[in-house]
């Protein structure tokens, strides 16, 4: 014999996927727009009904919500569940006259790639609405965790986490970019050595670009000059347009990335690990629609 479902509500799931989605108690409540002693309530049901504790209760602890093996258990399948709830909700709702697609890429791909290839798929399927929304490369895999509505995420990943399908799309090679007339323009490529002793504009700390180019410096034993850090290849290209320095950004073959900029690029004599960018989903078969869209994607 089965065992008897417990008696769970959608608003009890709701409230544990809004701790760990905000992190506290306080902000999941003001999110939920409940008082947090009615939201402790709630977790508290769910738990009693579960038989298990979800979250460690350790008082005066701030920062991100730690949860127990049988939380992280649980919060995987909470998010399909309010997503099946919500799919309930709108069972005998007219059919909305467009479906929607959620997508989170990093700056990088969104501004370079993403934008004009959104339009194509949309000029081609007119009843579907991508929502494009840029996020970090290190926000991005997590984003799966705090949004059931988020279909895909397109970036250079840092970490491949569990529960995640990734699909590799494309690889970027480096190249150094100065303002026209520099120095290093007079040869046909560049050294990481000359490179060296340049003010160079990088990538912040904690990005996969900033890592693959440090990489490239110390297996040479050589110890960059760091003046400036940027957290996109835009601001930075400007910043070398400015005369702040020279940077090791990676480039499309297009040409699209430095187009319009009083900049020049240069291929590199020394490898550096290139940037390979996939599309990230979540485990589950793609419905039809998000599938088409993925397949779209990748053939570009």
């Amino acid at each position: 014999m089965s065992r008897e479902i417990p008696p769970m509500s959608t608003d009890q799931v709701a409230a544990f996927v809004a701790l760990v989605a905000h992190g506290s108690l306080r902000a999941a409540a003001d999110a939920l727009h409940l008082s947090e002693e009615g939201l402790r309530n709630r977790l508290l049901t769910l738990e009693e009904r579960l038989r298990v504790p979800l979250y460690e209760k350790s008082r005066g602890r701030r920062g991100d919500v730690r949860l127990t093996p049988q939380g992280l258990r649980f919060h995987a399948k909470a998010l399909r569940f309010l997503a099946h709830a919500r799919e309930l909700a709108d069972l005998f709702e007219p059919a909305p006259a467009t479906a929607e697609i959620h997508v989170a890429a990093s700056h990088y791909l969104a501004y370079y790639r993403l934008i004009d290839i959104v339009a194509a798929f949309q000029a081609e399927h007119a009843h579907v609405s991508v929502r494009l929304t840029t996020r970090s490369e290190r926000e991005i895999p997590q984003a799966f965790g705090q949004d059931p509505q988020l279909a895909f995420g397109i970036c250079a990943p840092q970490e491949f986490p569990e529960g995640l399908k990734y699909r590799p799309w494309f690889r970027t090679d480096w190249y150094c970019v100065a303002p026209p007339g520099h120095a290093l323009l007079r040869g046909d490529r560049a050294t990481l050595a000359e490179l060296a002793g340049e003010r160079l504009i990088l990538f912040e700390p904690g990005s996969t670009g900033r890592q693959h180019v440090l990489e490239a410096f110390y297996a040479q034993g050589l110890a960059p000059t760091i003046a400036l850090e940027a957290t996109s290849t835009t601001v930075i290209l400007r910043m070398i347009e400015a005369g702040l320095g020279v940077g090791i950004v990676p480039l499309l073959p297009s040409g699209a990335v430095t187009a319009g900029l009083a900049v020049a690029a240069l291929p590199l004599a020394d490898p550096i690990r290139p940037i390979e960018s996939g599309i990230f989903s979540r485990a589950e078969p793609l419905d039809p629609t998000a599938r088409r869209f993925c397949d779209f994607v990748l053939a570009h």
